[in-house]
């Protein structure tokens, strides 16, 4: 059975219904020196896409930026939010022959353009079950709790 689960920071209460936001891609992850190229493509994909069910205007980024980058191209494209992920880890393990599990956590700040400033934070941890058939990988314990996480964000509350 997967564990996943998300940290609500307790300080969002509803951002304003149609915003736009800006999604940062992130650094690849890596485990130890092993690095997951595209891991961080995928992780602003499944945020790009938890945000298109409840709001008008969404784009990602197509390079890696830093903050500051990425709150400068946000704020040239005229959008009201910011959202910079940061892998913080990303292990994909071989789990139905070693028993060690998939594990994944990832930060995810909700920037309001004009300050600057976090409006809400999170960080999203999983791990895969013990007993997979194969095929499982870190991405695929993102879009839940990355649902429930911009659900509670926009709506104030978590279903």
């Amino acid at each position: 059975m997967d564990s996943t689960h998300f940290v609500k920071d307790g300080k969002s209460t509803g951002l304003p219904s149609h915003s736009s936001y800006y999604v940062a891609l992130p650094e690849d992850g890596q485990y130890g020196a092993k690095p997951y190229p595209g891991s961080g493509k995928m992780t602003a994909s499944t945020i790009k896409s938890a945000l298109q069910k409840n709001s008008q205007k969404v784009t990602s980024s197509n390079r890696v930026e830093d903050f500051d980058q990425a709150l400068n191209s946000a704020r040239i494209g005229g959008y009201s939010y910011l959202v910079f992920p940061t892998i913080l880890h990303w292990e994909d393990r071989a789990t139905e022959w070693n028993f060690m599990r998939d594990k994944v956590e990832v930060k995810i700040d909700i920037v309001d353009v004009f300050s600057g400033e976090a409006e809400s934070s999170t960080v999203i941890e999983g791990k895969s079950g013990i007993a997979t058939l194969g095929g499982d990988h870190p991405q695929d314990l993102l879009p839940d709790p990355i649902n429930e996480y911009f659900r509670s964000a926009l709506y104030g509350t978590v279903q």
